[in-house]
């Protein structure tokens, strides 16, 4: 069945288990690189094909012709947008229970940008940081490739939010309760909000894809994100190139299993885990991360774990919160190159909090533990120089097996003093520590 409503949409996404931090996947490196199912050619398994049709003229919706090209070729079939052809989506479109099938992208998906009032009443709501979405995709065995576009027009949104916080901007790419796909070779364009969400999903490869998202004015991208990955398990996001304005990868509450390799990350917020612990009410697991052979410039960060402290906090008018528990275990960074970005590590309890004292009165109930950096190497700017690196809990008893192993990160005067607080020093490879602050990025 197709139909899923916004307000079964948000039960599920309430619903879903939430991953233990107990059942740790023992060699799982192994398991992420060949994810299942998973069709590296998908064509010749299909026995059908259908072909979208479109209006092609940048202003008639054809969400209904995609709806139907999609029922018809569900379960077995191979549905081709185009070359040539762009596809106008001007209503929500709930792509969701499709079962083996393929979506083949030649043309362009576009998403006008003419009727933002519309969208806010009429977009998917994912019940998470205010996130919502154009449209939904899931089900079982489902591959979206292609070279074509995926268009969301956001420089008319990121315009909007100036004025206006607490806009409802759609995620362009959602991918919502999918077990066994993969997304692969399609370029994604001016996202209004995060370029890729994934949640409650499992055994799913991103590779190849090419994500621009940049403001032609002072209104600048915020919160492009180019992987949000949220209550899901077994993800690998490789072989890909991100320039956006915010994180380059970001592992929401209750991600495990991930393996991310093989990225050039350009403008961004680096590769996050978190924000984590921002609801008192819900516990959130990151678990068995590894995250590989990354380039990163021209960034605010290159490896990043933020969690909230247990005091209200307020990062802006859309983003508050603060006091959420749960634990962040088994994380490895490795093989980074950094070049300009402001801290090349970060490790951070207080993020929304302006006021570090206040984070070290109300230490965060989320704990962080088992976090290895290691060959992580490059050049920082002058934003905080001399620090390089900034591993602050906010108590001892939060923080544990925090280690760095060859790290060498500069800044362009050949600095390399590193802020640790409440961390075992000893377990830090030698890095120059000091207590004294330049605080945390607050981005």
């Amino acid at each position: 069945m197709l139909a899923l409503t916004t307000s079964s949409l948000a039960a599920l996404l309430l619903l879903a288990p939430v991953a233990s931090s107990v059942s740790v996947a023992e060699n799982f490196l192994e398991t992420l690189r060949t994810p299942r199912p998973f069709h590296a050619q998908p064509w010749p398994n299909r026995n059908r094909t259908c072909v979208a049709e479109s209006h092609n003229d940048l202003k008639t919706d054809d969400a209904e012709k995609i709806l139907q090209a999609v029922q018809d070729c569900n379960n077995g079939g191979h549905v081709i947008f185009a070359e040539k052809q762009t596809y106008t989506i001007a209503s929500p479109l709930n792509l969701t229970g499709l079962s083996s099938i393929d979506l083949d992208i030649q043309g362009t998906l576009s998403f006008p940008a003419d009727n933002l009032t519309y969208w806010q009443a009429n977009s998917f709501d994912l019940e998470y940081q205010n996130a919502t979405s154009f449209f939904i995709l899931g089900g079982s065995d489902i591959n979206a490739y292609g070279s074509g576009v995926v268009q969301g027009n956001g420089q008319a949104w990121w315009d909007e939010y100036v004025n206006n916080k607490k806009l409802k901007r759609p995620v362009l790419f959602a991918i919502v309760g999918l077990q066994g796909g993969s997304v692969s070779g399609i370029k994604m364009r001016n996202s209004p909000f995060w370029h890729n969400i994934i949640a409650n999903s499992s055994d799913v490869v991103y590779s190849g894809l090419d994500l621009f998202s940049t403001s032609n004015n002072g209104n600048f991208e915020k919160n492009t994100d180019g992987w949000d990955i949220y209550r899901s398990e077994r993800i690998t996001i490789e072989n890909s190139t991100i320039t956006n304005g915010d994180d380059c990868v970001s592992f929401k509450p209750n991600s495990t299993s991930i393996l991310v390799q093989n990225l050039r990350c350009n403008g961004t917020h680096g590769i996050s885990v978190g924000s984590l612990g921002q609801y008192p009410s819900r516990i959130d697991y990151v678990s068995n991360i590894h995250v590989r052979n990354i380039s990163m410039a021209n960034s605010s960060e290159g490896a990043r774990i933020k969690v909230w402290p247990d005091a209200y906090s307020e990062k802006s008018a859309a983003l508050t919160g603060g006091g959420g528990r749960g634990l962040v275990r088994n994380v490895t960074y490795e093989d980074m190159d950094l070049d300009n970005v402001d801290y090349g590590v970060t490790i951070t309890q207080c993020y929304g909090q302006d006021d570090e004292d206040e984070c070290f009165k109300h230490p965060s109930k989320l704990n962080i533990t088992d976090v290895v950096f290691r060959n992580i190497r490059g050049r920082t700017n002058r934003v905080f120089s001399p620090i390089v690196a900034h591993l602050v809990c906010s108590s001892p008893d939060t923080c544990s097996g925090i280690t760095a192993e060859n790290v060498d990160i500069r800044t362009v005067n050949g600095s390399n003093l590193v802020t640790c607080r409440n961390v075992d020093e000893t377990l830090l490879g030698g890095l120059n520590c000091t207590e004294w602050s330049k605080g945390y990025n607050p981005a």
